[in-house]
């Protein structure tokens, strides 16, 4: 199968006044955020992208430009959806600081399985499980498709959200919903996820260093132990 990387965008002036952004429009890279995401896109330029799957949000739209320019030859960019950003619905816009006094926000913390975002006039909710079950499947449609097009070990980036990014690692890690936010993902941080034939590979986690991320060692090793799947397989007489 393919290799994925997950991207979460650069600093927003929402992240830094410590605002739930949500599904706001409109909400972009700050000056930080646009030096976080310059860096990124350095690391990545000498990884060979087969393509960029962003969410529809600006800032992750920001970044996603940033690391298809940075590459010799630029890859597609597509935006999907699903790798959007929770629906918080009447969440949105508001200070953290203020919503640690809701009753929901111990649950958000330490159950959420259990938590649906209440629906406001201008913001739709949804639940974390909805949320986790949308960008998992996403990701993994995506990574099937890059691979079929590419071939096994082609690289691929999704950028996306803190809180998508941790429910997609939680998923590729086995831990349960209630447990993602022992995961931490943050701005412009590189994540890495491989998943194979008969298991899931969490590679690498919230990766915000400096030097070059170099995948060759890893495609080369995808690409061939498909080759041999593939072998095994035709040698048995099954798909």
């Amino acid at each position: 199968m393919a290799i994925m990387l997950l991207v979460r965008h650069g600093r927003t002036r929402a992240n830094a006044q410590g605002i739930l952004a949500g599904w706001t429009a409109g909400i972009g890279l700050d000056e930080h955020g646009q030096r976080q995401v310059e860096r990124v896109a350095t690391r990545l330029a000498g990884t060979p992208v087969a393509t960029v799957m962003s969410s529809p949000l600006q800032r992750c739209q920001e970044t996603a430009l940033a690391l298809v320019q940075s590459q010799e030859s630029p890859p597609s960019l597509r935006t999907v959806e699903d790798l959007g950003e929770c629906r918080y619905g009447g969440w949105t816009g508001r200070p953290l600081k203020e919503l640690a006094t809701e009753p929901l926000w111990k649950d958000v913390q330490t159950r959420p399985s259990r938590v649906r975002f209440p629906d406001s006039a201008d913001f739709a909710g949804e639940s974390m499980p909805q949320m986790q079950q949308r960008a998992v499947s996403a990701v993994r449609t995506i990574d099937a498709e890059v691979s079929e097009r590419h071939g096994p070990g082609a690289i691929w980036v999704a950028v996306s959200h803190g809180d998508v990014i941790k429910a997609v690692l939680a998923d590729a890690a086995g831990i349960s919903l209630d447990h993602f936010q022992r995961l931490l993902v943050d701005p412009a941080s590189v994540s890495i996820v491989r998943y194979a034939r008969e298991q899931t590979f969490l590679v690498r986690t919230n990766d915000s260093g400096s030097d070059p991320v170099d995948l060759t060692a890893l495609a080369a090793a995808a690409a061939a132990s498909d080759a041999d799947h593939a072998e095994v397989g035709g040698g048995a007489g099954t798909v």
